[in-house]
């Protein structure tokens, strides 16, 4: 194992219900109804494009082209406000003694703001890539090649932390070993060969790395 690719949302940081809550927020202003439960079930790992489109055959119309940019500024606003590192994440980071990187489908502006509002930052300089810029979101695995090439490192060789099921996907698409950071939902069956963590202090014992991170 040389190195590791972490998602962003979710699994870096405890963005997930919050975004979810300025979604649901925003598109009732569209006469679109909708629980916080049920658009992070229906959303997570999704990119921009896809929600959009389940968004609008709910509405039975298209959005306004200011739909994006509005929830965006709402959600970065929100981010500022409330975001929180995901358990244990701060921890581990710091006590890594192999290369890692984030991945993530969202575009630069979000994953750099995420990261910096949750203090981790500075642990992830010139190591992150995001779909935006490679012209791949998951379940395709090209954003996570691209990632492992970027570091030098043979997807074979590589670990994936992903919290949602595109994420999986395209990590078990890439050839990498795939962990699944489920939290409440460690129940849910994973697709086969993927190892199920409830949160990322686990991480270090399961992979075998990094044994002084084992007791942070």
């Amino acid at each position: 194992m040389s190195a590791i690719i972490f998602d962003c949302d979710g699994t870096l940081v405890d963005s997930e219900r919050l975004g979810n809550e300025v979604l649901v927020e925003h598109v009732a202003g569209y006469g679109v109804s909708m629980t916080v439960d049920e658009a992070t079930a229906l959303f997570r790992g999704c990119k921009m494009a896809d929600c959009v489109a389940a968004l609008e055959a709910r509405a039975g119309r298209a959005l306004p082209p200011s739909f994006v940019t509005e929830l965006r500024r709402r959600t970065a606003t929100a981010f500022r406000e409330r975001l929180r590192p995901m358990d244990g994440a701060l921890a581990l980071v710091s006590a890594l003694s192999i290369p890692f990187c984030v991945a993530s489908s969202g575009p630069r502006e979000k994953i750099e703001l995420s990261l910096s509002v949750t203090g981790l930052l500075p642990f992830f300089s010139g190591r992150i890539f995001s779909s935006y810029e490679v012209g791949a979101w998951k379940p395709d695995p090209g954003l996570f090649l691209h990632a492992a090439g970027a570091m030098g490192v043979r997807p074979s060789e590589c670990v994936v932390v992903e919290d949602s099921g595109p994420g999986i996907a395209a990590g078990l698409a890439a050839g990498m070993t795939v962990v699944a950071l489920l939290g409440e939902r460690a129940e849910e069956r994973a697709a086969d060969g993927v190892r199920v963590v409830r949160s990322l202090s686990e991480l270090p014992g399961l992979l075998g790395i990094a044994p002084d991170a084992r007791a942070l």
